[in-house]
């Protein structure tokens, strides 16, 4: 038995099948009573006349008089609990405040004596007497609770309210380790893997949790292996480079050995990014951050860049914010943007932009060139992505630059922006936070 109740608590299935079990039982049986209950007291229960007032229509008669003593006839109505109309040519009374049945549309039943008789109406028999000209009508009165009946059905609404309410905790309860799965799951597509999310059910949702988190550790352990290794070979291919570069100089010069350094520096320089790249994941990054007068520090950084021959445009504000920044870090961010502007901006003017706004310094590189095609603009800064699939020599690059500066724009608590058309230019826009979060 112990194993079966076990099976059930980690039974979601079962639970929730047991909760709309139970609420739809308990709605039809409140339901039912309360309908029944209403019904029951909404119809006017009228019992048969009883023998008594058949045998005492003379003495009930001449208690009222004739003509009639209304007093007498409303004290005869409370004590007998009945109701009493009396009606002539000239006169309509009941002793009750309203006339609750009309008499004169009763039916002849059956005689009592010579002038009295028993009359039927809506199913409830009547008394009708007729005496000196008057016409006494006597029947029961009816004892509807109206009040009652709505209360008690109000209370069976209530009832059936507060079972949902329940209903709807208990399934809420139930289903909410859902939203800190879900939360969880966005989190690690966003690259959050060592977000965990925390449950203690032991049901279907809690097995759902486990699979999850392992799956994130997993996956945390299997890209945590790959960086160092790949830490560990760039790090190894640093020293052949190293004497590689040293045997170079000691060859007679030659286009061959002219060739053969720019190969070995496109090597070391590829070397380089990567290792930037790991060292400013989240799990790696450092800066050495100090303020800076970031117009000024931009536009030294651009004026190495004046030699290209479609214009080069620096566009500054009229005053200069200073801003925390790592120099190196962003020195490499504005080199890498403005180097890829040359090396796809046909020759055309190119625009580097600095301006403020109350929080963000936001530096922009614009140029005129070949543009990215928009199926590539959501991975371009992608590592080792390129929009030219065939990676040719003569574009340059490794698909490494717009990764680095979208890393370092991480870094600095901001954010790298790509807008372009293709033929038409690519609009770069990188904003950083004036101060850093601890200092705001």
């Amino acid at each position: 038995m112990s194993t079966f109740l076990q099976g059930v608590r980690r039974s979601l299935f079962f639970r929730l099948s047991s909760i709309f079990g139970i609420t739809v039982m308990l709605f039809i049986v409140i339901l039912y009573f309360s309908f029944v209950s209403f019904n029951r007291r909404a119809v006017v229960e009228i019992d048969a006349i009883p023998d008594f007032f058949s045998r005492n229509i003379e003495a009930i008669i001449e208690e009222i008089g004739i003509p009639p003593n209304l007093g007498s006839a409303i004290r005869l109505a409370d004590e007998l609990d009945w109701s009493i109309d009396i009606r002539n040519p000239i006169m309509i009374w009941s002793s009750d405040d309203e006339h609750r049945l009309n008499v004169l549309d009763s039916v002849y039943s059956r005689a009592v004596n010579q002038d009295a008789e028993i009359r039927l109406i809506d199913n409830q028999d009547i008394i009708k007497v007729h005496r000196g000209g008057y016409d006494f009508y006597l029947y029961q009165r009816s004892h509807q609770a109206d009040v009652f009946n709505y209360v008690s059905l109000y209370i069976g609404f209530a009832l059936a309210a507060l079972v949902l309410l329940i209903n709807y905790y208990m399934v809420n309860r139930l289903l909410s380790p859902i939203r800190l799965l879900k939360q969880g799951a966005e989190k690690i597509r966003h690259g959050d893997l060592s977000y965990r999310v925390s449950s203690n059910r032991q049901d279907e949702l809690g097995e759902l949790t486990e699979s999850i988190n392992h799956m994130a550790d997993s996956l945390q352990s299997m890209l945590e292996a790959k960086r160092q290794l790949l830490l560990a070979i760039s790090h190894e291919l640093r020293t052949p480079i190293t004497r590689a570069k040293l045997r170079l100089e000691f060859l007679p010069t030659s286009i061959e050995k002219d060739e053969l350094r720019e190969d070995i520096n496109e090597i070391d320089l590829l070397i380089a990014d990567l290792l930037e790249a790991e060292r400013l994941n989240n799990e790696h990054a450092v800066l050495t951050r100090e303020p800076v007068y970031f117009t000024a520090f931009v536009e030294a950084v651009t004026d190495q860049f004046m030699s290209y021959p479609g214009d080069l445009i620096f566009d500054s504000p009229f005053k200069d914010v200073q801003v925390d920044i790592d120099k190196l870090r962003i020195k490499l961010l504005l080199a890498n943007l403005v180097n890829n502007s040359i090396r796809h901006g046909e020759n055309k003017a190119i625009t580097v932009k600095v301006s403020f706004d109350e929080q963000n310094a936001i530096l922009e590189v614009i140029d005129q060139g070949e543009g990215i095609a928009e199926e590539h603009l959501q991975h371009i800064s992608e590592p080792f992505y390129r929009a030219d699939s065939a990676r040719l020599r003569d574009t340059g690059g490794f698909g490494l630059g717009l990764y680095l500066c979208n890393l370092i724009a991480d870094a600095h608590g901001g954010k790298l922006n790509i807008t372009s058309v293709l033929g038409q230019g690519t609009h770069i826009t990188i904003t950083l936070p004036i101060q850093t979060p601890e200092d705001s």
